[in-house]
């Protein structure tokens, strides 16, 4: 039940606008909220982040009423988020969320459940708030899509990954009151993935976003089955247990599906213990075989993302780490190879140790079991020793069902679905590719990103267009990662034709930088570590066409001093 309860040593709101504040609250234990003048007025909303518990007086807030969550500096919320998951600090992620300060909503991805917001009065030289003490403390409320549905629109979302629990709880929020279907090979609720590569989760209970029953209560029927044809002018999904299933909006949400190496030992179910990283089962199936017993030798082949973030990971829990890359620095392809030696030299600190320009030849079974993975050989001679390989080389879309469907989308040459910019594809009606598999409009240039949050902002706004019939507001791709530090980045380099060159602020070494990646005038990306909330407020410049400009940069500008 609401009451009113007295902020602490509080006497006015004095704040400015833009200003924040975190206020302790009288008679709730731990109990606090965060001010924030914004919009005219001061709001008084929960202070942390609905994802991990950041601090959100260290965002950053714009003239707009956004709320940006910094996952920065807040060392307290790493403490805490390390005791939940039992991770060494190194190993969290990070993450950039957006909240409405007027209504507590989520603006941007990755938060699903809205802060709380307070009613505020000043009286008698003091400041109170109006609210109940159980979500004071909670510092959170839950997005309430409870729902009996009670129209004939039937929407279909064939994947249940950030896409689709983007679409769905998008579409309930909005108000779609149809019938929702979500059909998923893996079978269980959608889950946040991003913990697989980065901290090797295995157990639904600790990964998954909400239980079964969160869902049921919406009428949303999560389906655990393998969708194998569609036809667009039927209007209908078959599936492998021979289920159809008809519908009047149809929102692909299918992911990518991950890609092994063409060769002896490596081509997938030939050797055990030689593994791909995408799923649950993925996860289940490693963690299995690492065991409790001594330190593995551990071959991980590939250097981008996933391949770096779980070779990171098993780091940190003392395996003997080896990772191959073709190129002459990891993740080069998009940082460059001046920031791919900063996080080499992270990893190779934590214990991992790197064969850079290598090209693999094959995997060979161990001497002791011949079903078994026993070594990975270079094609110059060296041989690795291996006890558990991981593969990690890239996904494709999955979408090679879609090929030969009656009525389908032509696909792009990788295999990739063209949209709009409202996500619809085009020439087909009531029909939305989010996420992995879709090239959308970014600036205007065709890009596919493969980007956990990119695929939960374009679920989101499918969810819009069909809900509400509006169309969606432009987000900024955010990419995050684990490798040794936490890394952020913002922006995307292919829709300007790649970049001129790399203007660093800081210091690589501590690492404590912000590296701005320019095309001609324009920062068209931006990447940083141990430098927040510098991610996060051009995240929201280049969302408004404000960021600044090279000129701005080298003549000593910082994204800091720039207003929003």
């Amino acid at each position: 039940m609401a009451a009113e309860y007295k902020l602490k040593d509080l006497t006015g709101l004095n704040l400015q606008p833009g200003q924040m504040q975190e206020a302790d609250v009288e008679g709730i234990e731990d109990g606090k909220v965060l001010l924030v003048h914004s919009l005219g007025k001061v709001h008084a909303l929960s202070p942390k982040c609905t994802h991990y518990g950041a601090p959100l007086k260290n965002g950053v807030v714009t003239s707009e009423g956004r709320l940006t969550c910094p996952w920065h500096g807040g060392t307290s919320c790493a403490v805490k988020a390390a005791v939940i998951y039992k991770l060494e600090l190194g190993q969290l992620t990070r993450l950039k969320a957006c909240f409405n300060v007027a209504s507590g909503d989520v603006e941007d991805a990755p938060a699903l459940d809205p802060i709380a917001n307070f009613d505020i009065v000043e009286k008698g030289g003091a400041v109170y708030i109006r609210g109940d003490e159980q979500t004071i403390k909670a510092s959170r409320k839950t997005l309430d899509i409870s729902c009996s549905a009670n129209k004939q629109d039937k929407v279909v979302v064939i994947g249940g990954g950030s896409g689709g629990v983007g679409a769905i709880e998008g579409l309930r929020k909005y108000g779609f009151k149809g019938h929702i279907t979500v059909i998923s090979a893996e079978g269980t609720q959608p889950y946040d993935r991003t913990k697989l590569s980065k901290a090797l989760m295995a157990d639904i209970s600790k990964v998954a976003w909400r239980s079964k029953d969160y869902y049921k209560g919406s009428d949303i029927d999560i389906v655990g089955d393998e969708v194998t044809s569609l036809d667009f002018t039927k209007k209908s999904v078959a599936t492998k247990s021979g289920q159809s299933y008809p519908y009047t909006k149809l929102i692909l949400a299918m992911g990518g599906t991950p890609k092994s190496l063409p060769l002896p030992g490596l081509k997938e179910g030939e050797l055990q213990n030689v593994f791909l990283i995408r799923s649950l089962d993925h996860t289940q199936a490693i963690v299995s075989a690492l065991g409790s017993e001594s330190p593995k030798k551990i071959v991980v082949i590939g250097s981008s993302f996933i391949g770096m973030e779980v070779a990171n990971c098993l780091a940190g829990m003392k395996h003997d780490v080896s990772c191959i890359g073709m190129e002459s620095e990891p993740c080069e392809a998009v940082f460059g190879a001046k920031l791919g030696k900063v996080f080499r030299g992270l990893l190779e600190k934590n214990g991992v140790k790197f064969y850079m320009s290598a090209q693999v030849s094959n995997a060979s079974p161990s001497s002791s079991d011949k079903n078994k993975v026993g070594a990975v050989h270079l094609k110059d001679g060296k041989e690795l020793p291996a006890e558990i390989v991981i593969e990690g080389v890239g996904v494709g879309p999955a979408t090679g069902f879609l090929k030969d469907a009656p009525g389908g989308p032509q696909l792009e040459k990788d295999g990739s679905i063209r949209v709009d910019d409202t996500f619809a594809v085009p020439g087909l009606n009531s029909v939305y590719a989010v996420g992995d598999i879709a090239t959308y409009p970014y600036k205007g240039v065709p890009v596919r990103i493969e980007h956990w949050n990119v695929a939960l902002n374009s679920g989101r706004s499918v969810a819009q267009t069909i809900a509400k019939g509006t169309k969606p507001k432009e987000f900024t791709p955010v990419f995050w990662s684990a490798l040794g530090s936490q890394l952020r980045y913002c922006g995307n380099t292919g829709a300007s034709g790649g970049y001129d060159d790399v203007i660093i602020d800081g210091d690589t070494s501590k690492p404590s930088f912000a590296a701005y990646y320019v095309k001609g005038q324009d920062v068209v990306a931006v990447a940083t570590m141990g430098k927040d909330p510098i991610m996060s407020k051009c995240a929201e410049l280049m969302r408004q066409g404000n960021m600044l400009s090279r000129s701005d940069l080298e003549g000593g500008k910082s994204p800091l001093e720039a207003k929003l």
